[in-house]
C-alpha cells in the first residue's frame, strides 16, 4: 500500500511542463501524425492512382504493371526518406525548431502537389521529395522532445510522440473511408497539404531547446557531426543502431504497406464488392493503428522496468510471430479474413517497437551530434528498406502471391535478437549533454 502511495506522490511531483514545451510537443506530435497519415495515404490510394496514371504514361494498367510500378515508386519514396539524413547536421548546426518546421513544410507541399500529377513520372518526383521531408521529421521531433522535456518526463514523452505516427495511419484510414471512397485519390493527397499550418505553429510558438543552446554556446569550433558518429567513440553504437532500425523499418513496411492489399484480396475472396473491400481495409488499418498506439504507450514503462535491450527483444519476437501468423498462416486460410484482421492487432502492438528508438537513440549520443546520429541511423534503414521493398514486389510478381514474401520478413526480427546484445544499455542514465 505504501509503495502505491509513494508512486502516486512521485507522479504528482513530476516537473511541470512550460507553455513552450507543451506547444513544442504538440507541434512535433501533430507533425509526426500527419507524417504517418501522408506515408499511409500512398498505400491506400496506390491502385486507383496508378490505374489512372499508367495509361497516361504509355503503359497498360494491368495488375502486374500496377504492382511493379507501385513497388518502384515506393522504393523511390524510401530513397527520399533515406536522403533525409541531410536534416540532421543542419539541425545540429542551426537548431531544432527551424529545421523541424522545414521538414514539415517539405512533405506537406509535395504531398499536396501529388494531387495534380498527370503521369507516373510527376507522381514519382513529388513522392520522392515528400519522402525527404517525411524522413527528417522523426529525427527532428524525437531529438526535440528528448532535449526539451524534463528528465523525469522524457521517457514517456518518447512513447507519447511515437503514437502520433500510428494515429496518422488511423487518420488516413478514416479519410479513405470517407474522402477516398467518394472523392478519389487526388482528394486524399490534397489532405496531405494540411501540415503547412503545423509548420507555421512550430516556427512561431516554439522556443529552441536549452540543451542545444548550451552546446552551441560552449562550442568554439564547430565539429563535423557526421564524421564524429563514425569516430572511435560512437562507431559501434552507430552501426548497431543502424542495423536494429533497418530490421524495424523492413518489418513496418512489409506489414503495414501490404496490409490494405491483403485485406482487400481476402475481402473480395469472401464475396464483398469493391467499396465493401475498401471500407474493410480501412477498418483493419484502424485496428492495426490502435494496437500500435497501445504498444507505444506500454513500451516506455516496460523499458524502465526491464531495460532497453530486453524490451526491444520482446517486441522483435512479437513482430516475428505476428508477421508469420498473419501473412504466413491466416492469409491462406479458406475463410482467412477475420483471423488475419485479428492478427493485425497483435502485429500493430509489437510494431510499437519504434517508440523505443525515440527514447533510446537520444540517450546514446551527445547534444552536439544527436540530431545527426538520429537522422543517419533512421535514414540508413530506409535505404535498405527501399531495396527490400523492391525485392518484395518482384517476389510477389514471381510467386503470384502476397503472403509468403511478406511472411519471410519475420526472419529479419529473429536476426535482430542476436544483434540487440551489442547495443548499450542506458536504463537509469540521464540524457548526455
Amino acid at each position: 500500500m505504501s509503495s502505491m502511495t509513494d508512486r502516486a506522490r512521485l507522479a504528482r511531483q513530476r516537473t511541470p511542463l512550460n507553455r513552450s514545451q507543451i506547444a513544442g510537443f504538440w507541434g512535433a506530435w501533430t507533425g509526426w501524425t500527419l507524417d504517418g497519415m501522408d506515408s499511409f495515404i500512398y498505400a491506400l490510394v496506390l491502385t486507383p492512382a496508378l490505374t489512372e496514371l499508367l495509361p497516361r504514361s504509355g503503359y497498360a494498367a494491368t495488375p502486374a504493371n500496377v504492382g511493379l510500378a507501385g513497388s518502384l515508386l515506393f522504393a523511390l519514396f524510401l530513397v527520399g526518406w533515406g536522403l533525409s539524413f541531410i536534416w540532421g547536421p543542419i539541425a545540429d548546426r542551426f537548431g531544432r525548431t527551424k529545421v523541424l518546421a522545414g521538414t514539415i513544410f517539405t512533405f506537406a507541399i509535395f504531398t499536396g502537389l501529388s494531387a495534380i500529377a498527370q503521369n507516373v513520372w510527376e507522381l514519382a518526383i513529388f513522392r520522392f521529395i515528400a519522402g525527404v521531408g517525411i524522413g527528417g521529421e522523426w529525427a527532428l521531433a524525437g531529438t526535440y522532445v528528448a532535449e526539451s522535456w524534463p528528465e523525469d518526463r522524457r521517457k514517456m514523452g518518447a512513447g507519447y510522440l511515437q503514437t502520433g505516427y500510428y494515429a496518422g495511419f488511423f487518420l488516413a484510414a478514416a479519410l479513405n473511408y470517407t474522402v477516398g471512397v467518394h472523392f478519389g485519390w487526388r482528394a486524399m493527397f490534397l489532405t496531405g497539404a494540411v501540415p503547412v499550418f503545423v509548420a507555421i505553429l512550430v516556427l512561431t510558438r516554439v522556443k529552441e531547446t536549452e540543451k542545444w543552446q548550451k552546446a552551441e554556446a560552449s562550442t568554439k569550433v564547430h565539429v563535423k557531426p557526421l564524421r564524429e558518429i563514425f569516430g572511435p567513440r560512437y562507431r559501434r553504437r552507430t552501426w548497431v543502431a543502424c542495423a536494429l532500425l533497418t530490421i524495424a523499418i523492413v518489418g513496418l513496411w512489409a506489414g503495414a504497406v501490404y496490409e490494405p492489399s491483403a485485406v482487400i484480396q481476402l475481402a473480395t475472396k469472401a464475396g464483398m464488392d469493391k467499396n465493401g473491400a475498401i471500407k474493410t481495409a480501412s477498418l483493419a488499418t484502424g485496428l492495426l493503428s490502435i494496437g500500435t498506439i497501445l504498444g507505444c504507450l506500454v513500451l516506455p514503462w516496460l523499458a524502465e522496468q526491464v531495460g532497453r535491450r530486453k524490451t526491444l527483444a520482446i517486441y522483435f519476437a512479437g513482430m516475428a510471430v505476428s508477421i508469420a501468423g498473419s501473412f504466413g498462416w491466416a492469409f491462406y486460410l479458406p475463410d482467412g479474413l477475420a483471423p488475419f484482421i485479428a492478427w493485425l492487432f497483435v502485429l500493430g502492438f509489437f510494431g510499437g517497437n519504434f517508440a523505443l528508438f525515440s527514447l533510446w537513440l537520444p540517450e546514446q549520443f551527445e547534444t552536439r551530434v544527436r540530431a545527426t546520429a538520429f537522422a543517419f541511423c533512421t535514414s540508413f534503414g530506409r535505404f535498405v528498406g527501399a531495396g527490400v521493398n523492391f525485392l518484395l514486389g518482384a517476389a510477389v510478381l514471381h510467386l503470384h502471391t502476397l503472403g509468403v514474401p511478406v511472411a519471410l520478413t519475420a526472419i529479419a526480427f529473429v536476426i535482430g535478437l542476436f544483434i540487440i546484445p551489442l547495443a548499450p544499455e542506458t536504463r537509469g542514465e540521464t540524457l548526455p549533454q
